[in-house]
């Protein structure tokens, strides 16, 4: 039996990389503010989790896999953030995502075993410079999802994904010319950055049958970054 599964974003980027890799072996529900790239398999529902609440109406009763995609990317020194930056990325990273589980939290108590998908980013486990703001508000996606994993276990599995840089619109800036790709491809121990099917391979495998002994895990794909020196 195909199970159903929502993403948040799905028409770009790891989003849309998702929805290829489950497309043909689950139901695909895409809430986002574009259909564009969308597949014509995929049950698309307009919505902005910006400014919107979600309607469940549209939704089957049971979802068993679900993935929240939206991000941002502040990098900037801390003394000339604003404090409305990282009310920006607390906003855009976590609030929404909470209020929209919140909102399903029926569907998926509703299924046998539900899968959450979160995203986090490597910056949260390894210093860097100039990600106070969204290490804080990716931080917050961490500790959430450990304490929900226990509180939902074993009906809904939690797990994230903290991605190191993945070449995605959202990173275009970084990754717009050879020079910058390169320089990008050597900080990391595997002498590449991310693409957006290396991220999707993870979520897919966390939101199937195959990861159902797996939650409240951190899963660092990120080129081995986070762990290995590149100088050693």
């Amino acid at each position: 039996m195909k199970k159903n599964i929502l993403l948040i974003g799905g028409s770009y980027g790891i989003g849309h990389a998702l929805t290829e890799l489950l497309k043909t072996q689950n139901n695909i529900y895409v809430a986002s503010r574009t259909v564009e790239n969308l597949d014509a398999s995929i049950h698309h529902i307009t919505f902005d989790a910006n400014s919107q609440v979600l309607n469940t109406q549209v939704l089957p009763n049971q979802i068993d896999g679900f993935a929240f995609l939206p991000g941002s990317i502040n990098l900037r020194p801390f003394k000339g953030l604003k404090i409305e930056t990282f009310e920006e990325d607390l906003q855009v990273n976590f609030i929404n995502m909470v209020k929209v589980l919140q909102t399903i939290l029926p569907n998926l108590v509703a299924s046998e075993q539900a899968s959450v998908v979160l995203f986090s980013t490597v910056a949260v486990t390894t210093g860097m410079p100039f990600h106070t703001s969204i290490a804080a508000a990716k931080g917050a996606i961490e500790g959430f999802a450990k304490a929900l994993a226990a509180e939902y276990a074993p009906k809904i599995r939690v797990n994230v994904i903290a991605p190191s840089l993945t070449d995605t619109p959202l990173a275009d800036k970084f990754l717009n010319n050879e020079v910058k790709k390169e320089k990008a491809a050597e900080r990391h121990p595997l002498k590449k950055f991310g693409t957006p099917n290396d991220i999707a391979e993870m979520s897919a495998f966390l939101l199937s049958d195959k990861s159902n002994w797996v939650t409240g895990q951190v899963f660092h794909v990120d080129g081995g970054v986070s762990t290995l020196s590149v100088n050693g």
